[in-house]
C-alpha cells in the first residue's frame, strides 16, 4: 500500500508538471520572451488583437496587447457611422459630411504612443449604414439625393477620414479595409450570372451602397482611397475584407472583383492603375452558436488554400477577425491543439509560398465568453470557449499552443 500510495504521488507531480491544455497558462504577459510579435514577424507576417473603447480602461489587456502584438483593430470606432455627425454635416459649408473623431483619435493615439500598428477598419460597409447619409440636407425626412452628389460625399468622406488619421498620427494606419463584405453567400444576395457575387441585398434589405450609387461604387470607393493615399504620399495599403473567404465560392469571386477593381481606372498613359493591394480573410471559423463544425482540419486546410489563391493574384493577405470557435468547455485540449496547428501553418505559409504574402493576423475572438441573452451576438460570432484569454483576462494555454508554434517548438 505504501508503495501504491509513493507511486500516486510520483505520477501526481510528474502530471502537475506537464502543460495543463485549455487551462490558465500561469505565466504573465512578460514571461514570454521574446515577445509573440517578434516570432510572427520572423514568418512574415503582424499580429495582434482587437480594441475596444472599453478596453483603453483594461490595464491587463493594454499590457498584453503592447507587449506581445504590434497591430490592431478598433471593433467599430473607426466605421462610418462612428464618425459621421450629422449635425455638422449639416451645417457644412461645402455641403460635404463631417465627422467626429474624438473617440476614434483615443484609440488610434493610445496605439501610436505604444508603437502598435492600426488596421483602419472601414471606410465603406452597407451595414449599420446611417440612412441620412444618403438623403438631402443630410435628413432622414427627404428624399435620397442624385448619385453624383452620392459619389462626392462617398469620396469626400473617405478622403478626408485617410487624410486626417495619416495628417494626426503619421504611419500609425498602415491599411484601410476600403469595403467590407461586398459579396453575398446565397443566391438571393446578388443577380444572377455575376460572378464577382456583389452584394444587392443583405438580410433581406437591399444594399444601400449599390441601390443608390450603382454595382461600381466599389471600385470607386477603392479609387477614392488610392488617390487619397497618394496625394499625402502614404504607404497605405487598401484591402478587400470579407466573411468565409476560405470558402471556394469566395475565393473565385474574389479574382473577378480584383480584375473589375483593378480595370477601373487608367492613369496618364493609359495604364490600368492597381487599386487594390490586398485580401482581408476575417476568419470567423466552426459553426456559428454551435459545436458543429468547430476544431475542423478541414479549416486550417482551406485558409492556406485561400492564402494560396490570393497570393497567386500578386495581392498580400490579412486574417482581419479570427476567431477560432469552441462552444464545449469539455474540448479546451482540443481548442489549444487546434490553434497549435493553425499557427504552424501559418508560421511556414510564406516561406512556402516564396514571399510574404500573409502580412497580418488580428485575433477576434480574444476571450471566452459565457452565453447569454443580452450579447448573444457576441458569443454566437466569437464563440464560447474559444479564446486566448480567459473571461477574467488570464492568459489561456491555446496562446501558449500559438507561442510554441511560432516559436517552432
Amino acid at each position: 500500500m505504501k508503495i501504491a500510495a509513493s507511486l500516486f504521488i510520483v505520477i501526481t507531480l510528474i502530471l502537475s508538471a506537464l502543460p495543463a491544455w485549455g487551462e490558465v497558462s500561469g505565466r504573465s504577459a512578460e514571461e514570454y520572451a521574446p515577445p509573440l510579435k517578434e516570432l510572427a514577424e520572423k514568418a512574415g507576417f503582424k499580429i495582434g488583437l482587437c480594441l475596444s473603447p472599453n478596453q483603453l480602461q483594461d490595464v491587463k489587456y493594454l499590457d498584453l496587447l503592447s507587449t506581445q502584438f504590434n497591430t490592431t483593430t478598433c471593433t467599430n470606432e473607426t466605421k462610418a457611422y462612428s464618425l459621421l455627425n450629422q449635425r455638422a454635416s449639416q451645417q457644412s459649408e461645402d455641403g460635404m459630411p463631417r465627422m467626429d473623431y474624438t473617440v476614434a483619435d483615443r484609440m488610434v493615439g493610445w496605439a501610436r504612443d505604444h508603437g502598435v500598428g492600426v488596421r483602419g477598419h472601414v471606410l465603406t460597409w452597407d451595414a449599420y449604414m446611417t440612412d441620412w447619409f444618403f438623403r438631402e440636407g443630410y435628413d432622414s425626412s427627404k428624399p435620397i439625393a442624385s448619385q453624383e452628389v452620392l459619389l462626392a460625399r462617398l469620396e469626400s468622406y473617405i478622403t478626408q477620414v485617410v487624410t486626417h488619421f495619416e495628417t494626426e498620427f503619421p504611419g500609425t494606419i498602415y491599411c484601410w479595409d476600403v469595403v467590407n463584405e461586398a459579396m453575398g453567400d446565397s443566391a438571393a444576395e446578388y443577380r444572377a450570372g455575376d460572378p464577382t457575387l456583389l452584394r444587392t441585398t443583405r438580410n433581406g434589405q437591399p444594399n444601400v451602397f449599390y441601390e443608390y450609387l450603382g454595382e461600381d461604387y466599389v471600385a470607386y470607393s477603392f479609387l477614392f482611397a488610392r488617390n487619397a493615399a497618394e496625394t499625402l504620399g502614404a504607404d497605405i495599403r487598401l484591402f478587400y475584407n470579407d466573411f468565409n473567404m476560405l470558402y471556394p465560392a469566395k475565393r473565385a469571386a474574389t479574382k473577378h472583383l480584383v480584375e473589375k477593381i483593378n480595370h477601373f481606372a487608367q492613369d496618364e498613359a493609359g495604364n490600368d492603375r492597381q487599386l487594390i493591394d490586398g485580401i482581408g480573410m476575417q476568419g470567423y471559423m466552426g459553426g456559428y452558436g454551435q459545436q458543429a463544425g468547430c476544431l475542423s482540419q478541414d479549416l486550417i486546410a482551406n485558409t492556406k488554400a485561400s492564402i494560396q489563391a490570393f497570393a497567386e493574384l500578386g495581392l498580400e493577405v490579412h486574417i482581419t477577425e479570427m476567431a477560432l470557435r469552441n462552444y464545449d468547455e469539455t474540448k479546451a485540449q482540443e481548442h489549444a491543439a487546434f490553434y497549435g496547428r493553425m499557427f504552424q501553418m501559418l508560421a511556414g505559409i510564406n516561406q512556402e509560398i516564396g514571399r510574404d504574402a500573409l502580412t497580418s493576423v488580428t485575433i477576434w475572438g480574444v476571450s471566452d465568453v459565457t452565453p447569454n441573452v443580452w450579447n448573444e451576438y457576441t458569443w454566437k460570432l466569437n464563440g464560447t470557449w474559444s479564446g486566448i484569454l480567459t473571461e477574467r483576462g488570464e492568459i489561456k494555454t491555446s496562446f501558449d499552443a500559438m507561442y510554441d508554434a511560432l516559436k517552432g517548438e
